[in-house]
């Protein structure tokens, strides 16, 4: 079972990192469309230091705080009991096992760029970082089958984020120019942080649909109608937010266009 917290904190870094991958994204195409190159993470431009690898900062510290979270905080340093895995945490050391593949993924990014001791190219790095996602995906995945009901509905619908991750950041790797590989990668991205703050709101918040209820740390509705109608109302979210996220990024790309592409729009549409 899971909370808002638990599921608030995730959302708000795959959301801020999303956001900054696609505003990234934007700027360093249409600037100059012809040098595009995905890039698995941004830096910060401007800037020598330790701020031009903030992402990645983001990421590592963001993760390895969760996880202390979920494998100190949560399990109350209860690790074992009669000389086995305490089966009350196994929820906890599931959830610490996704964040540590994170964790490495900033880690190692952070050693490749900025030692000589790990020097990756960006096509290794986008599939690290699609490993942590398969593990991502693999831990939700096999929450939905035993989720059952509308939080194994949300959970699948979040899977499904999960899954575009993978795909678009493995694509990234073999089509190292695209980018529309590149934007849906940010795109994925921040869906699924915006999914994990409606799942919190919706499941653990106050936006419980009518006739459901958190109980004994289970969702139940009373009747199938009322479990058909809340997940009636998370495909509607999850079309609400996915417009959103989508008017946004055009939106984004024609003040991205302006403020730093050409004179000539048409330069864009020839590359």
């Amino acid at each position: 079972m899971g909370s808002f917290p638990g599921h608030a904190l995730p959302g708000t870094l795959f959301f801020v990192v999303g956001v900054w991958h696609v505003w990234s994204s934007l700027v360093r195409y249409v600037s100059n469309p012809k040098s595009f190159r995905v890039q698995v993470w941004s830096p910060v431009p401007g800037f020598d230091g330790r701020l031009k690898y903030l992402e990645l900062y983001i990421i590592a510290i963001g993760t390895f705080i969760d996880m202390c979270i979920e494998l100190l905080y949560s399990t109350h340093l209860k690790f074992f009991v009669n000389g086995v895995l305490n089966p009350s945490h196994m929820n906890d050391f599931e959830h610490s096992g996704m964040l540590l593949m994170f964790f490495i993924f900033g880690v190692v990014s952070l050693l490749s760029e900025k030692t000589r001791f790990l020097p990756l190219p960006e096509g290794a790095l986008c599939l690290i970082a699609a490993t942590a996602f398969c593990a991502e995906y693999l831990l939700f995945y096999f929450h939905s089958t035993t989720h059952k009901g509308l939080e194994g509905y949300y959970h699948i619908l979040l899977v499904l984020l999960i899954g575009l991750c993978i795909l678009s950041t493995v694509a990234g790797a073999l089509f190292p120019t695209s980018f529309p590989i590149d934007l849906c990668s940010g795109i994925a991205m921040t869906l699924q942080g915006l999914w994990f703050y409606q799942t919190a709101f919706t499941l653990y918040g106050p936006m419980m649909p009518d006739g459901c209820q958190l109980k004994d740390d289970t969702i139940s509705c009373h009747s199938v109608d009322n479990e058909v109608r809340g997940e009636l109302l998370a495909n509607f979210q999850f079309f609400v937010l996915v417009l959103g996220v989508l008017t946004a990024v055009v939106g984004g790309y024609g003040f991205v266009a302006l403020r730093f592409g050409h004179s000539d729009p048409r330069s864009l549409r020839a590359v």
